[in-house]
């Protein structure tokens, strides 16, 4: 059986690595010239770690990135509002994009991936199977769903990079939440800091200062400038010419369904959400497991293994994408000053059992085995 999988990000080639360990013939159609992955850090939450488990890519990622235990929330002047240590949550290991992108392009053979290939139409493709992983401007999803409603602006402006200097290996994951922003570091492997900032703002919109210079860094210490250590020295430790700066959209709108025909949609195609419970990525790789069981599962009885996959994941994924528009209202979206320490108040007082609870729910998920002899 034969499968193509249109888009060769993150979701792109898990879905090719776990079509290959059951047995299937996999392409990867990229667009780009060359295959690799911009931005900043990824948190590997433990349900996408095991899924790489099922993979067995789960140690390479483990020994390129950083697991934490240790993490929380804190306020603007670095007041603990949350803290999970090591005896409450499994471990999160933060690594660069374009590192665990490698990871995942090692497992698949050259001739598998081609480069600077656009696909216009699933019509162009010929295989038993087409998987969409052309990501939230999905060419594929509009093909099929044509009256759709499209992404659509979540209401927040983002920004991301990596230091060039190292900090203390001490130094755990953590969020910090103001009025209407927040600011995040991930702390990776090799002791650089992934970071990244968020705030309330129009769509497309930019400071006339920004606008003027590009200088997307002194936006950021405009927005935090009087915010807690280490969030200064994170700045400080960045090149201008590294920050990334992308208005957040999503797919507000649920699909009735994640197939048609022979053609799965996945990831960010499917169900692109925003970043608030840090479930993008990791869905995506979980979708990619789930699909290749089902294909290995029904054999060749691609409807039945789409009808599965369906069933499984669209539940599942709309919930978190749900709950992490959820997060994001009651989190950096308050701005009004009382909304915002009524919240503060709340965290600090809720016990850490059942807030750790609250954060994990997703987590607790399990892979099917890929194992054809099981």
């Amino acid at each position: 059986m034969k499968a193509v999988v249109v888009g060769g990000g993150l979701g792109g080639l898990t879905a090719a690595v776990a079509l290959r360990k059951v047995g299937w013939e996999v392409t990867v159609l990229e667009r780009a010239p060359a295959f690799g992955e911009v931005g900043a850090g990824v948190g590997v939450m433990p349900n996408a770690m095991r899924a790489l488990a099922e993979l067995g890519l789960a140690d390479d990622v483990r020994r390129i990135g950083t697991p934490r235990v240790a993490g929380g929330i804190r306020d603007t002047r670095g007041r603990a509002l949350t803290h999970v240590d090591a005896s409450q949550m499994e471990h999160v290991v933060a690594v660069h994009r374009a590192d665990l992108h490698r990871v995942l392009r090692s497992a698949l053979p050259e001739e598998c991936l081609v480069t600077d290939t656009e696909v216009r139409s699933v019509e162009e493709v010929d295989a038993d199977l087409v998987v969409a992983a052309d990501g939230i401007r999905s060419r594929i999803r509009q093909e099929l769903f044509p009256g759709s409603p499209q992404p659509v602006y979540a209401g927040t402006t983002a920004w991301r990079s990596v230091t060039t200097a190292r900090f203390p290996r001490d130094l755990g994951i953590g969020q910090t939440l103001g009025p209407g922003s927040e600011f995040g570091v991930l702390p990776l492997g090799d002791g650089r800091v992934c970071w990244y900032a968020a705030t309330v703002a129009p769509a497309r919109h930019r400071s006339d200062h920004c606008s003027r210079s590009g200088d997307e860094l002194g936006e950021v210490r405009r927005l935090v400038r009087d915010w807690h250590h280490p969030i200064g020295a994170v700045l400080d430790a960045t090149p201008p010419d590294t920050v990334l700066r992308h208005d957040i959209h999503e797919l507000a709108t649920p699909l009735p369904t994640y197939v048609r025909g022979r053609v799965a949609l996945l990831g960010d195609a499917a169900h692109a959400m925003t970043p608030y419970l840090g479930q993008g990525a990791c869905t995506a790789m979980e979708d990619a497991v789930v699909l290749a069981a089902a294909c290995a599962r029904a054999h060749a009885d691609v409807p039945g293994a789409l009808a599965e996959y369906d069933r499984q994941r669209r539940p599942r994924t709309q919930a978190i994408a749900k709950a992490s528009r959820m997060v994001g209202r009651v989190g950096h979206k308050l701005r009004n000053p009382v909304a915002v320490a009524v919240r503060d108040a709340a965290m600090r007082v809720v016990t850490s059992a059942p807030g750790v609870r609250g954060m994990t729910k997703f987590l607790d998920w399990t892979p099917p085995s890929l194992s054809l002899d099981r």
